[in-house]
């Protein structure tokens, strides 16, 4: 089934977008991280421009950050203050990652500096994930205990501004998580993606917060972080295509409650090690498609037919070009609506199937 994106002005097939944006949602869920830095390079491998595939997937997270960040608010699981704090440095970081993507735009190096960051990020991040993860496998199989320590204090704790965080029983310099949210909100801004694969160790490791409530908080911070990229890219280089976003949000939202069912049964260990594994992939993949490949999508389905714009997709180019401001709380709109709505499904059922479950059985 072939749709020519308005916006971004390339034929796509749905049905492989579709399929791939659920398997990555499913992937998101299970590992508990966003699904940014796997969607944002299959993108381009299926033939989006970077920096089309980097604004769309950004609204993409929006809505399944939303989605999941509710099942952690009903439950309790995320640190509210560290998380605004993170938001306010986030917020910084975007806006100077946006004045770097538009300066690389506009020589016309935009495209190969996102590829090289995601060489590199997930190189870096991947293999210092699975160096741990291998680690701890190993402990576990030769059944080796290491007693840490409740908190370990770096130097970076000890600067202006100590605050006690009563939620995660932490007391150090609030510049810390500032100057986290100040890297994520960068790092988002100029590779779509909202920052979870950092942000979550960063909150264990750095920061300190107990593992718990590290998922909701970084969800949270995410809605944020990633909703002001969208606007960004919306009003200054009209890249938000939502017929595109609607494709990925059907599939990634469905994908991503799935995995959080399968991912509850893993242990950390082994979820770490999987994902360190499928970052170094994607990492290498991109290698690939940057120096060795052809020039023609790594991921294409053959098809001699051509597709026109439809008039839905007028519609969404006209209202983009004459209504910018509109179109971008639109994009945003369609996300927090689309995410809060499956959370809230999500919930109702769960709540029916406790009910039943508590029933007598009628003999």
């Amino acid at each position: 089934m072939e749709l020519y994106l308005p916006i971004v002005g390339v034929q796509i097939n749905v049905l492989l977008i579709l399929f791939v944006s659920f398997i990555i949602g499913f992937l998101s869920g299970l590992f508990g991280v966003g699904g940014g830095f796997l969607m944002t390079p299959f993108l381009i491998f299926m033939g989006i421009p970077p920096a089309y595939a980097i604004a769309n997937e950004a609204n993409n997270i929006l809505a399944s950050s939303s989605s999941v960040t509710l099942t952690h608010w009903f439950k309790k699981t995320m640190d509210l203050k560290i998380g605004w704090m993170i938001i306010g440095g986030g917020l910084i970081g975007t806006a100077f990652g946006m004045l770097t993507f538009g300066y690389f735009k506009g020589i016309n190096k935009i495209d190969i500096v996102i590829t090289l960051a995601y060489m590199y990020v997930l190189a870096i991040v991947g293999s210092f994930m699975l160096r741990d993860g291998i680690m701890e496998i190993d402990r576990i199989k030769k059944k080796v205990i290491i007693k840490k320590k409740l908190h370990t204090h770096y130097w970076i704790h000890g600067l202006p501004f100590r605050t006690r965080f009563k939620t995660s029983k932490v007391y150090e310099s609030a510049l810390v998580p500032i100057i986290l949210g100040i890297i994520v909100g960068f790092i988002a801004a100029i590779m779509g993606v909202g920052g979870a694969f950092l942000m979550v160790p960063a909150m264990i490791y750095l920061i300190g917060m107990p593992t718990k409530l590290v998922p909701g908080t970084s969800l949270f911070v995410t809605i944020f972080v990633t909703g002001f990229v969208v606007v960004s890219h919306a009003f200054t280089y009209n890249t938000i295509d939502l017929v595109l976003v609607l494709i990925l949000i059907t599939g990634s939202i469905a994908g991503v409650h799935s995995g959080q069912k399968i991912g509850q049964r893993l242990q950390g260990s082994e979820l770490k090690t999987l994902l360190a594994l499928l970052m170094l992939s994607i990492g290498v993949l991109m290698a690939y498609d940057t120096f060795f490949r052809n020039g023609t999508p790594s991921i294409r389905i053959p098809t001699d037919k051509i597709v026109e714009i439809s008039e839905f997709g007028n519609t969404i180019f006209n209202l983009s070009i004459n209504y910018p401001v509109v179109y971008g709380i639109s994009s945003i709109f369609l996300a927090l609506v689309s995410g809060v709505t499956i959370s809230f499904i999500r919930r109702q059922i769960s709540r029916w199937k406790s009910e039943r479950a508590q029933k007598p059985a009628m003999y």
